[in-house]
């Protein structure tokens, strides 16, 4: 294993692969589904039923990239040439999947399915590779830890130039045409993210290479998951991804709810998620740095506890007090996002202690199933909210909700996903590769 420190350059330049990946991923959370409706002219039933059509083909695919990514090998490293090869076709087609064609509805669906699913295909085949590229950049625990920090840190400050710029960019290069606005946006986006998916692979270098036994390894794909089912950490880190991303996804898909109807100052949505972003920025940087001299399971169950305590916390500051509101929003997501990088780079002790075991290294195959969990806690999640707004009596477009509504609103907002993130102390509870436990198996290998 490499024990040569990284550069920051060099942690900069990995961190910038992700800003590429969020500058399309966080459009997408935060757009799409306005644009299909709202722009591009789709019905919400016939968006919904497109949004979930290809979450069932990311279930098959996440999993067959991870597969192939294991199995690849090129002069150029085993993850790095996936950023060379799929950058432009990425930035190509999320420009394309925000272009509005002139065609009858058929078309325009027929061509929302092609573009939308096609979109998630070179994500998955770029951002799979990139995730897994961390494990051959550096073989250190801690190194892995600040290399994740500055990916978080640049992941997040992608969103922040989304939120920042995307709508005034759309009004700006739209010129009254809305269409055409986000049309030139993603361009603008898309080819950006090119210039950043170039600079990671330019800059950065897998100092680690798999055996070249892996490469002849003719197991099919059935037998990692099989050899995966059966570590006990892999299962529970797949299970913390699912609980988390639900929790993830009930506090940020209801923030604008709880501005509008809790608070009753629309105008501050905007400042709200902005706000959001910038506090996770910070976390992700400080991250390395408050948890350096603690074990990582012992870290992140810490900030599980504080997180969860203070999102409970936040249910009883009253709605007039927004200075308060918002410096606890921030403290929330400072420690969320210092303990993400703890998260992540679990992942990649998971494939170190499976190689030591089995013989069998498999980044790829570890990343992209939790990159699934994550994309089905983002399902679970959403479907919730919906369900759960439903039951309470919410009515879309209303100015006044019922006494009911207004509660569940709260309640996604602070509690719920306060008890859940407390429950990823009891997930973590026999998660075994502690620090110690991972030096005590590489000294036995």
């Amino acid at each position: 294993m490499s024990a040569t420190p990284l550069s920051v350059k060099e942690k900069i330049s990995y961190g910038l692969g992700d800003t590429g990946c969020n500058l399309v991923w966080q459009t997408v959370m935060l757009f799409m589904a306005y644009f299909y409706t709202d722009v591009f002219g789709l019905s919400p039933a016939h968006m919904g039923t497109m949004f979930l059509a290809v979450r069932v083909i990311d279930a098959v695919t996440d999993v067959f990239m991870g597969a192939i990514a294991d199995r690849t090998r090129t002069k150029m490293g085993q993850f790095r040439p996936y950023l060379l090869w799929c950058a432009i076709p990425f930035g190509v087609l999320c420009t394309l999947t925000f272009y509005t064609p002139d065609l009858g509805y058929t078309g325009k669906l027929v061509y929302a399915y092609v573009s939308y699913t096609l979109l998630s295909l070179v994500y998955t085949a770029i951002n799979v590779p990139y995730c897994a590229m961390i494990n051959n950049l550096s073989g250190d625990s801690r190194e892995r830890v600040s290399l994740q920090s500055w990916r978080f840190a640049l992941s997040t400050a992608g969103g922040l130039i989304v939120s920042l710029t995307a709508l005034p960019l759309v009004a700006w290069l739209g010129k009254g045409n809305i269409q055409n606005g986000y049309f030139y946006t993603m361009m603008v986006m898309g080819g950006l993210s090119i210039i950043l998916f170039f600079i990671c692979f330019g800059l950065t270098q897998e100092k680690i290479q798999p055996p070249a036994t892996d490469a002849a390894h003719k197991n099919a794909v059935l037998s990692d998951l099989k050899i995966l089912y059966r570590n006990k950490d892999w299962r529970i880190m797949f299970i913390l991804n699912v609980v988390n991303l639900v929790a993830v996804l009930f506090k940020g898909g209801t923030t604008l709810y709880y501005v509008n109807y809790i608070i009753k100052r629309p105008e501050l949505g905007s400042a709200l998620l902005t706000t959001t972003l910038a506090a996770g920025v910070v976390g992700a940087m400080l991250s390395s740095t408050l948890f350096k001299n603690m074990d990582k399971i012992k870290g992140f169950k810490l900030a599980m506890a504080v997180e969860g305590l203070l999102l409970i916390m936040l249910y009883f500051i009253p709605s007039s007090q927004i200075a308060a509101i918002f410096i606890m929003v921030v403290v929330i997501n400072v420690i969320q996002l210092a303990a993400t990088p703890l998260q992540w780079s679990m992942l990649s002790d998971v494939t170190d202690a499976e190689e030591q075991r089995s013989g069998r290294r498999l980044s790829g195959i570890v990343f992209s199933t939790n990159l699934f969990a994550i994309k089905l806690g983002i399902a679970i999640g959403g479907a919730c909210v919906g369900w759960l707004l439903s039951l309470s009596n919410y009515t879309g477009n209303s100015p006044v909700q019922p006494g009911s509504a207004l509660t569940m609103i709260h309640l996604l907002f602070t509690v719920f996903p306060g008890l859940l993130v407390l429950s990823l102390i009891l997930i973590m509870r026999r998660y075994s590769l502690s620090d110690q436990q991972l030096l005590t198996l590489s000294k036995t290998h």
